[in-house]
């Protein structure tokens, strides 16, 4: 099922902490990509369903740099089919020795509409790649070209990256904490649920600046917590 456009704006609102507090009491542990970070933390949050990419450990009489010749290579052909509002997500194999893209394959995924891009590895041209329209995600800058030590070979594929398991059409949120996949079938509950805890995440936050205990107020188990967070809620319209 295609990302619901409600839906997609509604993730845009919560955070990956909120995210990943719902899909664990789901039993789901393990949708955080490990070790990525944002190249421009400032950016709005980024939304939208995976579109893979996965690398393999590169073998040299394979993988010269004349591959990129031919129209079909995965690489290339999946910064060209990659549909627009989608997350490029690449499986690079934890591994930012070599670059998985640079700034001029994802100022082509900008242009095409695509919604974001991470990696598991490193980009080249990292401060190009920062400066762009799209939110992007990697482990570190990595100058090398991704041919020294990865080798393109399938799109749009189950892969890992950071350790989490990402199904094309998964949905992928990310913000300046990090990455977060989403089953493609929860997003719909992930994102009704991840609006009303922020909602209550917002309402504890001001009481605690008004200087109250949390003791009580979060978790919620003084019957007066919910009673005024009622009252507050009303107030605010949320």
């Amino acid at each position: 099922m295609p990302l619901k456009p409600d839906t997609r704006e509604k993730l845009k609102s919560i955070s990956t902490a909120t995210i990943t507090t719902a899909l664990f009491k789901r039993g789901l542990r393990n949708q955080m990509i490990q070790d990525v970070v944002p190249l421009d933390p400032s950016k709005p949050t980024m939304v939208g369903e995976a579109f893979t990419l996965r690398y393999i450990p590169a073998r040299e009489d394979l993988n010269p740099i004349t591959v990129f010749q031919d129209r079909e290579h995965p690489q290339r052909k999946g910064i060209e089919t990659c549909p627009p509002g989608a997350v490029f997500v690449i499986d690079s194999r934890r591994d930012p020795r070599a670059a998985s893209a640079g700034a001029i394959l994802a100022t082509r995924l900008m242009k095409r509409g695509v919604a974001g891009l991470v990696t598991d590895g490193g980009f080249r041209d990292a401060a190009e790649i920062a400066r762009l329209d799209m939110p992007s995600f990697h482990v570190r800058p990595s100058a090398p070209t991704n041919l020294t030590r990865h080798q393109a070979v399938d799109t749009n594929v189950p892969i890992a990256c950071g350790d989490a398991p990402v199904f094309p059409g998964d949905v992928i949120v990310g913000d300046a904490d990090g990455v977060v996949v989403i089953p493609a079938h929860l997003a719909d509950e992930i994102a009704d649920e991840g609006l009303e805890m922020t909602a209550f995440e917002d309402f504890v936050m001001e009481k605690v600046l008004e200087g109250r205990s949390i003791l009580g107020l979060y978790p919620p188990t003084d019957p007066q917590t919910n009673a005024d967070f009622a009252v507050w809620r009303k107030a605010r319209g949320r």
